[in-house]
This record gives C-alpha cells, structure tokens and sequence, in this order.
C-alpha cells in the first residue's frame, strides 16, 4: 500500500500533467480554426480543378497524343503508395488509421502479385510502417520544419513523384491521409493521383474550345493537378490532426482530473486510517498506565 507521502507526489504529478494537456487542448483548438478554414476553403478548387481534368480526359480519351498522366504507362504491376501522416504524436487515432489503410493496401496488392513502394510524408508514418515494410520504403519527406503548410510544401511533395513517374519507377500512385469532417470524425481516404482517375459516367464538357489542343493543356494542367490534390490532402491531414488531437487532449484532461479525485479519496482514507491507528496507540498507553 502506497504511503501517504507516495499518493500526494503521484496527486501533484498527475495535476501537472493535467496542466499539460488541458493547454495542449487550447493550443490545438486555436490551430484547428485556421486548419479548418484552409482545408475548407481549398475544396472547391481543387473540385473544380478535377472537373476540368475530367472533361478534357474525357475528350481525348483513346487519343495516341494522350499525355502519359492520363493515359498511364500501360500497366499496372508497380504501384507507390504515399503515405502522409504528422511529424508529432499525441493525436489519438490520427496516424494510426491512415497507416491501417496503407497497411491493407500493401497486403491486397502483394496478394495480386503487385510490386509496391511506399514514400513517407511525416514522420509518424514511417515510424509505424518501419517495423513490417522497412523493405517497400523508397523515400521520405522530412515536414518537421513546416510551421504553416503552403503551396510550396505540396509542390516540393508533387515535384518527388512526378520525377519518380518519369524515371519509370512506378505505374500507379496513391496517397493517403484523413479527410476532416469534424473535430471527432476523420475519414482516413486513399486516392488515386497518377495516373488521373476519370469518371466514365460524366459527359465531356462542349463549352470550351481549347488552343493549341486539349492535349496540349492536359500535359500542362496534370502536374498542376496532381500538386493540387497533394496540397488538398495535407490541409486536409493538418485540419484532421488539430482536431484529433484537440479530442485526445481534452480526454487526457478529463481521464486526469477524475484519477486525481480517486487519488485524493485513497489519500484521505489512508491520513484517516493514520490518524486513527495514531489515537488508538495513544488511548491503548494510556490505559496501560
């Protein structure tokens, strides 16, 4: 049985603690906000950007001069999983779930007899996947520097596989991360990038004329297309990690606020058992006298 002095260190470590979380939960609230807006605020742009690549597809599908983004390398047996998830933890679920769906993509692809590769965005990510696919990994990209996730930050992301897509090293690409729907709720989502997936049910768009050519456009409009679903992904992913970790931290609070309540019960039952031990001993030599 812990002493007295015992319970009252471990009543002042966990009200420390709860400290710490309660102003990480302030902390991720604060972030979560502008996260929010910027995850929201990209969506319809990259959208519309899917919209306009999908009807152009549509438009020149079939077509010799096709751009090799669109029209793939005519296989599929190479596939580069992308990987993004945060550079820190204490997030709850967040990266657990996106590398669980990497996970079972890796096995339902090796099952088909695919060869795959995985490129790690944040380092949580690798960490989780290093223990079993140490072997599949290709490269990582360090965003522990990031302080704000920018254009940039996707560009520098898009720029590493698209220049592995031109060297041959893969035929398919897909990313993963979680979709933000609300402060308890991510959705963790894997999605096909290259090549550009196209919706066969929706019809070419005929309001636009092209020049120099729809081709034309696409080999130029791809790569933007491509550094614009990355970019998505990452608001996306930062959204969904504040608001993870808001979720986390403020359980952490409640879990140490009702530990330090039963300590304290446990701590005045035990000085009460003291006190009273005490007197017995006392009125016990009295009597004895």
């Amino acid at each position: 049985m812990p002493s007295l002095k015992d319970l009252k260190n471990r009543i002042a470590s966990v009200k420390s603690t709860r400290k710490i979380t309660k102003a990480m939960q302030m902390v991720a609230a604060a972030k979560l906000r502008r996260a929010q807006e910027a995850a929201q605020d990209a969506r319809p742009y990259a959208e519309r950007m899917e919209k306009v690549v999908n009807g152009l597809a549509l438009s020149v599908r079939g077509s010799d001069s096709a751009p090799r983004l669109l029209a793939g390398t005519g296989s599929d047996k190479v596939h580069l999983l992308v990987v993004m998830t945060s550079e820190r933890g204490l997030c709850g679920g967040f990266n657990s779930s996106i590398v669980r769906l990497a996970r079972l993509r890796i096995e339902k692809l090796q099952a088909e007899g695919r060869t795959v590769k995985v490129l790690t965005v944040g380092k949580k990510g690798r960490e989780q996947l290093k223990r079993d696919h140490s072997d599949l990994f290709v490269g990582h990209i360090d965003l522990g520097d990031v302080k704000r996730m920018g254009y940039d930050v996707a560009r520098g992301v898009a720029r590493d596989v698209l220049g592995r897509f031109d060297a041959g090293e893969f035929d398919v690409a897909t990313i993963f991360y979680n979709r933000f729907q609300s402060v308890i709720s991510q959705v963790p989502t894997a999605q096909q990038v290259i090549p550009a997936p196209v919706d066969e049910d929706a019809e070419a768009t005929t309001l636009y004329e092209y020049e120099p050519s729809e081709e034309g456009i696409l080999a130029d409009l791809l790569p933007r297309g491509v550094a614009t679903q990355i970019f998505t992904a990452l608001l996306e992913n930062a959204a969904s990690e504040q608001g993870a970790r808001m979720t986390a931290m403020d359980n952490a609070t409640r879990n140490a606020g009702e530990m330090i309540d039963r300590l304290t019960i446990q701590y005045n039952r035990s000085r009460q058992a003291a006190i009273t031990k005490e007197l017995i001993e006392i009125i016990s030599g009295a009597e004895a006298l």
